[in-house]
């Protein structure tokens, strides 16, 4: 899981919105929508990263799609201080 943590954050572009995202989403689980204004990003861009962060096992969807609440997987909290060392490296 470290591994594919410090790929979905360094190594491809969008890594710093989605730490960003996962920062968020660990202070309270949230849907696209809420993720989008929070952030000030598109909506569009915060599903892609959403998507990614899905796909990689990092975060989780509660739900129906539109709606659906975004949570950490069991796994990315398990290894949320490698979240944390991730973040603090790249800042």
């Amino acid at each position: 899981m470290e591994g594919v943590l410090w790929y979905v954050l360094t190594g491809t572009r969008g890594g710093a919105n989605r730490a960003r995202i996962l920062q968020t989403i660990e202070a309270r689980p949230r849907n696209a929508n809420q993720l989008a204004e929070e952030l000030d990003l598109d909506y569009k861009t915060v599903r892609h990263h959403l998507d990614v962060l899905t796909d990689n096992g990092v975060v989780e969807k509660s739900g129906d799609d539109y709606g659906a609440v975004y949570l950490l997987t069991d796994r990315a909290r398990h290894h949320w201080d490698t979240v944390e060392e991730i973040i603090a490296e790249v800042d």
